[in-house]
């Protein structure tokens, strides 16, 4: 998926090499790490190696945005959910591109990528303070507040589509 912002466009795309993974571990580390001062231990786990990172990335390379899919066992032992329930984590938009689509272009590519592997719908667990952007996108909110990481959180979940049309 490719869009246009401001003078230049991006790409929105399934991370397919080393360098395209380490784009996405950079723009977590940058939100998550040094803005919102997760521990860096928290913020990568096992789940890393086997998830589908998907990375949004300027036409002259810059990162902009990333966020990952868990999907089969390792979606349900981290949400404790159904095996065709996928898990979308580690949202995360660089601050000069907040505002500017990038999240839902990356919510939507998680999505696309969770479709195609069968999955029937997407959990999440939302900061309570981006729960009206993913609202916004479909999601419904259940079950109580909580903290991860220290930051209040709520689950959401969207049922995916079939865009096939059958």
């Amino acid at each position: 998926m490719s869009v246009l912002l401001g003078a230049s466009s991006y790409v929105v795309r399934v991370a397919e090499d080393p360098a395209d993974r380490e784009a996405c571990f950079a723009v977590r580390k940058e939100v998550f790490v040094v803005e919102q001062q997760v521990p860096e231990d928290l913020e990568y786990d096992l789940y890393d190696a086997d998830a589908v990172h998907v990375l949004a990335m300027r036409e002259d390379g810059l990162p902009l945005g990333a966020g990952r899919l868990l999907y089969g066992d390792a979606a349900v032992a981290k949400t404790g959910g159904e095996s065709g329930v996928g898990s979308l984590g580690r949202l995360a938009v660089v601050r000069a591109a907040r505002g500017l689509g990038v999240g839902v272009a990356l919510v939507r590519g998680i999505e696309d990528a969770a479709r195609a592997r069968g999955l029937t719908a997407v959990d999440l667990h939302a900061q309570t303070h981006a729960l009206g952007f993913y609202e916004r996108l479909g999601y419904v909110a259940y079950g109580p507040e909580y903290p991860e990481a220290g930051i209040a959180h709520r689950a959401m979940r969207i049922a995916l589509q079939d865009l096939s049309g059958t």
